[in-house]
């Protein structure tokens, strides 16, 4: 074999199981979306298919890209760290730019490509693991140094929060920081950095949520349901009644009816909700199947991987996809308050899509150890 091509790569094909679940769950995601958005994207945009044909284009150039970074040697990546740190941090920036920035709903989370937007918080969530993966790999020696290495890995992602919740996105952006936090601690970092780091979030999400009116909303209807049941608790209200409403058996792929009224978008953040009512008791279970096989496959990648770097990468992107998962899932049920964290593979959402499929194919790739 040649071998720059087993260099690369190529010498051994990676996870199959993996690489299954994954193909599946973009699969199953699609018709998903498809059967939850089609009544809305008629009513609103007077064509049935606006969200699933560019979620479909979307979800074709995530999968070449998802080969492609398969297949990639990582070690060319991690060269580029740097320039994609940069990168990432400057498409951030763009979202506040005037002309480049799209605002909705008082947010400026997104940029103008063209017809399309992006979603640069997004980005994060792939580079920021990728990162620390790389940071703490190569300061392994000096992880006890504050100064040499927790600082610098410190910065970087209290900037990255800053940027995201500046985007009003306050979610993303806590959501992102305990991510980080994550990979912190399976670094081995002393355990007085995370009290610290404690002492000083925890207040500040508390002043967070408690100084915009509709996060406070939101967290006193997860507190009290009956509240505001017509207003900032109508949303999860109405996906539990829709989710209950399926049953065990389901009322079948495309025969929901509360996805036409009943819970505003749900093809976005609720879209669970639809799934479950169209596919009931039984679908719910069999796509928690299929998620656990998911992580099964991507920590034992992690666990058998040769060095700190891929043993960190292969948790924290895992990690990134699977609490997503389970906060989305967790939201639509009541369990948690609204956040507005997508479903992955599922909800409506090019930016996600994409950027999901890219981790994945990273987390294949990992999952060739020492191969690459």
């Amino acid at each position: 074999m040649n071998p720059v091509m087993e260099k690369a790569g190529y010498k051994n094909p990676g996870d199959h199981l993996l690489t299954a679940s994954i193909l599946l769950l973009t699969g199953i995601g699609l018709v998903t979306l498809y059967s939850a958005s089609y009544a809305f994207a008629d009513r609103f945009f007077g064509n049935s298919l606006y969200f699933i044909s560019r979620q479909a284009v979307l979800a074709a150039l995530g999968l070449v890209l998802f080969f492609m970074v398969s297949r990639v040697n990582m070690e060319l990546l991690r060269d580029w760290i740097r320039p994609i740190v940069i990168g990432s941090m400057v498409l951030c920036v763009l979202t506040f730019i005037p002309g480049i920035g799209v605002m909705k709903n008082g947010a400026t989370r997104w940029i103008r490509l063209g017809a399309s937007t992006y979603q640069p918080s997004e980005l994060v969530k792939l580079v920021l693991p990728f990162y620390l993966a790389h940071i703490f790999d190569k300061k392994s020696d000096h992880l006890d140094s504050f100064t040499a290495g927790v600082l610098p890995p410190a910065m970087i992602t209290v900037l990255f929060f800053i940027l995201i919740y500046l985007q009003n996105n306050f979610s993303t952006a806590f959501f992102v920081l305990l991510n980080a936090l994550a990979i912190f601690y399976l670094a081995g970092l002393r355990r007085r950095y995370f009290f610290g780091a404690a002492m000083i979030f925890l207040p500040l999400s508390a002043f967070f949520v408690l100084t915009r009116e509709h996060r406070l909303r939101r967290f006193i209807s997860f507190l009290w349901p009956e509240w505001d049941p017509l207003g900032a608790g109508y949303q999860v209200r109405a996906s539990v009644v829709t989710i209950s409403s399926g049953g065990f058996w389901g009322k079948g792929i495309g025969q929901g009816t509360r996805k036409i009224a009943s819970v505003p978008e749900i093809h976005s953040d609720f879209i669970f909700a639809s799934f479950a009512e169209e596919t009931g008791f039984i679908g719910v279970f069999l796509i928690f199947i299929l998620f656990a096989l998911f992580a099964f496959a991507v920590y034992r990648g992690a666990v058998k991987s040769g060095t700190m770097f891929r043993r960190l990468l292969g948790f924290g992107l895992g990690t990134m996809i699977l609490s997503q998962i389970m906060l989305n899932t967790a939201v639509a049920a009541g369990a948690l308050p609204a956040t507005g964290i997508p479903l992955p593979f599922f909800s409506a959402g090019g930016s996600s899509l994409a950027t999901t499929l890219v981790m994945c194919g990273l987390l294949v790739n990992n999952s060739r150890g020492d191969h690459v």
